[in-house]
């Protein structure tokens, strides 16, 4: 199955968690990959980095290396939609997130979508019904639970006005819990 690798290891301050990789972004080798995502400029504009990153592989390793911002996905399998993933897809996904999670302790784990975090309650078990983005009242072991719309280019309601300021309340988080 081809797909994107994950970043993940010890001493993680964030992990970016997306549904799942677009066949765009594996073919490409990178996160995020199409230019209509949000996801590149609202974390340029946020305050989360200190230096302006443009969409490629190497950025995505440079989030890794310098900045300690990890990837994953709730289910690795590759689609050209999310619709195109299966209840079996997200259960055994849910499980597996868990698990590296709990493994690897990241301070913050950042859903990039409310239904990316709905569904990984729902099939841990634990669904709830309203989300709100920003700070969960849920922890995964000992590791935080923050939650922002989806920045695909494919999701209208998510656009940089709304991105922006959540990123910016991550990187605040992000700052109080290593203080």
């Amino acid at each position: 199955m081809k797909t994107l690798p994950d970043y993940l290891g010890p001493g993680l301050e964030i992990v970016s968690i997306g549904i799942n990789p677009s066949v765009y972004s594996v073919e490409r080798g990178f996160n995020f990959a199409r230019p209509g995502n949000r996801f590149w400029p609202a974390l340029n504009a946020s305050g989360l980095v200190s230096e302006r990153l443009e969409p490629s592989r190497e950025a995505v390793q440079r989030l890794f290396r310098r900045h300690r911002i990890g990837f994953t996905d709730l289910v690795k399998r590759a689609t050209a939609r999310a619709d195109d993933l299966t209840a079996a897809d997200y259960a055994r996904g849910a499980r597996l997130l868990e698990r590296k999670l709990r493994r690897h302790r990241p301070a913050i784990a950042w859903f990039q979508g409310v239904s990316a975090y709905r569904t990984f309650l729902a099939h841990l078990g634990t669904p709830r019904a309203k989300i709100a983005a920003g700070l969960q009242r849920e922890r995964i072991g000992t590791t935080r639970v923050f939650v922002t719309p989806n920045p695909s280019g494919a999701n209208p309601a998510a656009n940089l006005d709304q991105l922006i300021p959540l990123y910016r309340r991550l990187a605040r988080l992000r700052a109080s819990l290593a203080a």
